[in-house]
């Protein structure tokens, strides 16, 4: 059997039957005795229970209920399920080079990637994705970009696949999807079509100077619109001049933004403007996977000699964005294809190398994200109420900071995905 179709049903017929096993056992109390609780705020409980029922964290502490079933996380790390709100689930490899599929409505590589392969093919690769994330820790993820997620992200809900809980925008709108009025009339088809969120692309990409693109009148129609809908916008933006426009047009979150300058993050700090800078995992993979890449749209020797050069552009700008107090920042990868279950990269790029405290980069990853999700009284920490997202990894990441590449135990909405013991080691997927 090929590769590409023997992995995701490796992953899926296990993780299925297990989903199965666990139904009568939802009928009765989970308790998860933890050593160390990190509850994604900045509090740090020691040697305590967690006491799950239908699916929710009922309670922490006390005495465990009778009956209950019992899994013992006493030598882990305890936190609630990560969240990555910018990944690409269904980019993915296929025969050694990236697939189009996923990436055909993205305006710096439409329509020029390979396409031999069926959409069942496609669709298990993006399965295999799913589930190495949601392996690796991410039990939410958010994608922006094409129309396929939708059938995905509704099949995950169901729970006839396993995966992280998805957010998808389906089709991003761009400088070339018309005049104002037009935006706002895509907008309201989005939001009929069943998207989560509206994704703008308002400025060229890194590899081209990052630009702005959409007007600030395209900015103010299409963010407006969406914020009338009950509908976030998540605008990539480089340049200050386009985060500055979509900071003013009321836009829910800057994507990238390589070239912000102080100035304007203290304009996005004023107005509540979340930030997604992207420094650990999409520049690198990249670069780890130039071959895969090389020839297809604007990635050429050109853009790989700058993306070189922009590992340290975004670092610094990272930097200077974590002066600014008052700024809120989210964790997103950008992961696309070859990153997927290696998204807890950026949390070691952030803490190593940017100098972020570790406290705080594992809030951005859970309850920072959360609220830029405008979920946060579902998901994010570990509090009574929430959804059961709780994760457990071999070491603390407050100390060291690979230990978020150990996850051993997953729990999302009440049920078990992966128990492995200590020291397991994992592979990502396409």
């Amino acid at each position: 059997m090929p590769a590409y179709l023997r992995s995701p049903i490796l992953y899926v017929l296990p993780t299925l039957l297990l989903a199965a096993g666990l139904v009568n056992a939802q009928d009765r109390p989970i308790v998860l005795k933890a050593g160390t609780v990190l509850d994604g705020k900045g509090q740090i409980l020691h040697n305590t229970i967690i006491v799950v029922e239908d699916g929710k964290i009922a309670r922490i502490g006390g005495v465990a209920p009778q009956g209950a079933g019992t899994y013992d996380l006493a030598g882990l790390t305890v936190t609630p399920g990560w969240i990555d709100t910018h990944a690409h689930v269904f980019w993915h490899f296929h025969d050694g080079r990236l697939s189009s599929v996923g990436i055909e409505h993205l305006p710096p590589i439409r329509g020029v990637a390979g396409k031999d392969e069926s959409p069942s093919q496609a669709l298990l690769y993006a399965v295999d994705n799913a589930i190495v994330t949601l392996n690796a820790g991410f039990t939410t993820i958010q994608s922006p970009g094409s129309p396929e997620e939708k059938d995905l992200r509704d099949a995950i809900a169901r729970g006839i696949i396993p995966g992280p809980r998805m957010l998808t925008s389906l089709e991003p709108l761009t400088e070339q999807s018309g005049p104002p009025e037009k935006l706002r009339e895509l907008v309201r088809e989005r939001k009929q079509q069943g998207a989560d969120f509206i994704k703008l692309f308002a400025s060229k990409s890194i590899r081209e100077g990052g630009a702005q693109t959409m007007t600030d009148e395209h900015l103010r129609a299409a963010c407006g619109e969406a914020k009338s809908l009950g509908l976030r916008t998540l605008v990539h933006a480089h340049s200050a001049e386009s985060a500055k426009a979509a900071t003013l047009a009321g836009c829910t979150t800057i994507e990238h933004g390589a070239y912000v300058t102080d100035e304007v993050f203290d304009l996005m700090a004023k107005h509540g403007t979340y930030y997604d800078p992207n420094i650990g995992l999409v520049l690198q993979n990249y670069l780890e996977n130039k071959e895969k890449f090389l020839g297809i749209g604007n990635y050429n020797e050109q853009g790989f000699a700058f993306m070189e050069k922009g590992k340290a552009i975004v670092l610094d700008t990272f930097k200077k964005a974590l002066k600014h107090k008052d700024l809120k920042i989210v964790y997103g990868t950008d992961a696309v294809a070859g990153a997927h279950g290696r998204n807890y990269e950026e949390f070691i790029v952030r803490v190593r190398d940017g100098g972020q405290e570790p406290m705080a980069a594992l809030a951005s990853a859970t309850s920072v994200s959360a609220e830029s999700l405008g979920l946060q009284d579902k998901i994010g920490s570990i509090a009574p109420g929430l959804d059961a997202d709780i994760v457990a990894m071999d070491g603390n990441p407050l100390q060291d900071v690979t230990a978020v590449r150990r996850v051993v135990f997953v729990m999302k909405g009440g049920k078990v995905f992966e128990n492995l013991a200590p020291g397991t080691r994992r592979k990502g997927a396409q």
